[in-house]
C-alpha cells in the first residue's frame, strides 16, 4: 500500500477534526491542497503530528514547486490559506461561540480560544519564544517581558512593499475587513481569521485575539465603525458591559493622546484577557470618599503610576463617577507638579481605564495621564526619561501601565553584551548602555553564575523607573500631597 503523502495526510487530519469537511469531501479537499502547494516533494516525515505540523510542512513544499517564493509574507499567506480549510467559517464560530456562551462565558472564550490557537492565528510557537520573568518591587512583582515573537522585517519584503501599489483596503490591522483576508507583503496574513459580533452601547463590536498575544488569552475588542480612539462616558459603559459578558476576563481602553496612547489611535479599540496585573494585586494606600458617590468605594493605588480604583456593585453609579473623575482631571492644573490641563489651547490630560470584576463587585482603576512635552524632556514630560531609553523608549501603554513590561527584541543581544562588559570580557555593547553598566559595576560584584540575574533584575528595576516617570504624581511626599489635593477637587 502507497504511503500518504503530505497533502492526503493534511486532507484526513482536517476531515478527522469534523469542523468542516466530510470523508466524501477528500478528493476535493486533496485537489485544493494541490492547487496551493503543487504535486511533488510531498514526502511524509515522522515528526509532523498536528496539522499546523503538516501545514508548516506543506508550505516549504510549495516553496520547492515554486508555486510561492521563499519570503515572510510568502508564507504566513499560504499557511493561513491552509489552515483555513479546517476553520469554520464566520457565521459557525459565531453561532458555537453563542451556543455555548449559554452554558457559559467561559465555554464560550474556550471554544473561540481554541479555534484560534489551534489553526495557528494566535502564533503559540513564536510566543513561547518570549523571554519573560517577574522581578520584586516596593510595588510588588512587576513582569518583565522581551518581545521575540514577531519575525523580523525582511529587506526584501520592504523594498517590495514600497513598490506596491497604495490600497486602503482594510482599513487598518483592526478593521472587520481582515476576517478571511489573503494578506500581501506589507499587511499579514488573515485568511483564518475569525471574529465574534456582539454588541455594545447600540453599535456593532468585534472580539477578537491577538495573534501575538502578551499574556494569557489577551484578546481586542474593535468597533466596526473606523473612528479614534475616544475616552468619555460610553467608553467606560462599554468596558463595564464587556465585563459584564466575559466576568473572567478583564478589559481596559488605551488613552486617546498621543505619548500617553497605545501604538494605533486611529481606530476605537479595546484590549483584555485573563491575566491578573501586578497592578490589579496592588492594594489602595489611600481610601477616601468621593463626594456625591458615598455607596462607592474609592482610593488611591499603591503603585508608581497615578491610579484611582473605584469599586461597586452598580455599574451606572460606577459609569457616572469615573466619567466625573475623567471631566475635573481634564480641567485640573497644579503647576507646582508641572501638571497642565492645556497648552495653547491643546488639551493634554486623559485616562486609561481598566475594568475587572472581583466576586459580587466591579472595579474601575483610572489611570491619570498627561502627554506634555519641555525642552528638558521633549519625549514627554510623564514618559520615560533619557536615561531610560536604552532599555524603554516607546509610549508606554495599557499593558505596561498594569506593571507588564513588552520591552524590544533588540534587548536579548544587547543584554548579553551588557553582560560581558561588567565581567570585564570582550565585547560589542551599545554606547547608550554604557552609564547604567558602569553603574551596575560599581553596585555588584559580578560573576559567571550571577551576571544574567543581576542584570535581569536591574532591568526590572528601569522598567520601575518607566513607570514612575509615566506617573503624574509622584510617589515622593510631595507628589503624594498634590495627588490628595487633586483628590480633594474631586
Amino acid at each position: 500500500m502507497t504511503e500518504r503523502n503530505l497533502a492526503e495526510l493534511f486532507a484526513d487530519q482536517i476531515i478527522a477534526l469534523k469542523t468542516t469537511f466530510a470523508p466524501m469531501d477528500r478528493i476535493y479537499l486533496i485537489n485544493q491542497i494541490y492547487r496551493l502547494v503543487g504535486e511533488k516533494n510531498l514526502t511524509v516525515t515522522p515528526d509532523l503530528q498536528t496539522p499546523i505540523d503538516v501545514a508548516q510542512a506543506l508550505v516549504q513544499s510549495a516553496i520547492q514547486n515554486d508555486k510561492i517564493t521563499d519570503s515572510t509574507s510568502g508564507q504566513e499567506i499560504l499557511e493561513a490559506e491552509l489552515t483555513d480549510f479546517y476553520t469554520p467559517r464566520p457565521a459557525q464560530v459565531n453561532h458555537e461561540f453563542w451556543n455555548d456562551y449559554q452554558i457559559s462565558p467561559e465555554r464560550a472564550t474556550a471554544y473561540f480560544y481554541d479555534i484560534s490557537r489551534r489553526n495557528d492565528y494566535i502564533k503559540t510557537a513564536a510566543i513561547a519564544k518570549n523571554i519573560s520573568y517577574d522581578v520584586p518591587t516596593e510595588y510588588g512583582d512587576l513582569e518583565i517581558t522581551i518581545n521575540l515573537s514577531k519575525p523580523e522585517k525582511d529587506p526584501k519584503e520592504i523594498a517590495k512593499a514600497k513598490n506596491m501599489p497604495k490600497t486602503n483596503y482594510p482599513m487598518d490591522q483592526l478593521s472587520m475587513a481582515n476576517e478571511g483576508y489573503q494578506g500581501r507583503s506589507n499587511f499579514p496574513a488573515r485568511t483564518n481569521h475569525r471574529i465574534i459580533r456582539l454588541t455594545l452601547g447600540g453599535e456593532t463590536w468585534g472580539f477578537q485575539y491577538s495573534p501575538y498575544a502578551y499574556f494569557g488569552e489577551h484578546c481586542i475588542f474593535l468597533s466596526d465603525i473606523q473612528r479614534p480612539m475616544h475616552i468619555d462616558t460610553a467608553t467606560f459603559s462599554n468596558l463595564f458591559e464587556i465585563v459584564r459578558l466575559l466576568p473572567h476576563y478583564f478589559v481596559g481602553s488605551n488613552a486617546d493622546l498621543p505619548i500617553v496612547g497605545g501604538s494605533m489611535l486611529s481606530h476605537d479599540h479595546y484590549q483584555g484577557g485573563r491575566h491578573d496585573f501586578p497592578m490589579a494585586k496592588a492594594p489602595v494606600k489611600y481610601p477616601f470618599t468621593l463626594p456625591g458617590f458615598e455607596d462607592l468605594q474609592a482610593g488611591i493605588v499603591a503603585w508608581p503610576m497615578s491610579v484611582i480604583r473605584l469599586a461597586g456593585k452598580d455599574v451606572q453609579r460606577l459609569i457616572a463617577a469615573s466619567g466625573h473623575v475623567l471631566d475635573v482631571w481634564r480641567h485640573y492644573t497644579d503647576d507646582s507638579v508641572s501638571v497642565r490641563a492645556e497648552v495653547d489651547g491643546q488639551q493634554h490630560h486623559t485616562i486609561t481605564p481598566i475594568v475587572r470584576k472581583r466576586a459580587d463587585n466591579f472595579e474601575i482603576d483610572l489611570v491619570l495621564r498627561d502627554n506634555q512635552t519641555s525642552a528638558q524632556y521633549p519625549d514627554g514630560i510623564f514618559h520615560p526619561h533619557q536615561d531610560v531609553q536604552h532599555i524603554k523608549k516607546e509610549n508606554i501603554g495599557l499593558i505596561e501601565v498594569m506593571g507588564r513590561a513588552i520591552l524590544p527584541a533588540r534587548l536579548k543581544s544587547e543584554l548579553h553584551e551588557v553582560e560581558k562588559y561588567v565581567l570585564n570580557q570582550a565585547n560589542d555593547m551599545k554606547a547608550y548602555h554604557k552609564a547604567w553598566a558602569d553603574d551596575l559595576k560599581q553596585r555588584h560584584e559580578f560573576t559567571a553564575d550571577n551576571v544574567t540575574a543581576i542584570v535581569e533584575q536591574e532591568t526590572g528595576l528601569v522598567f520601575k523607573r518607566v513607570l514612575e516617570d509615566a506617573g503624574v504624581f509622584k510617589t515622593d511626599e510631595a507628589g503624594q500631597a498634590a495627588f490628595k489635593k487633586f483628590v480633594e477637587a474631586l
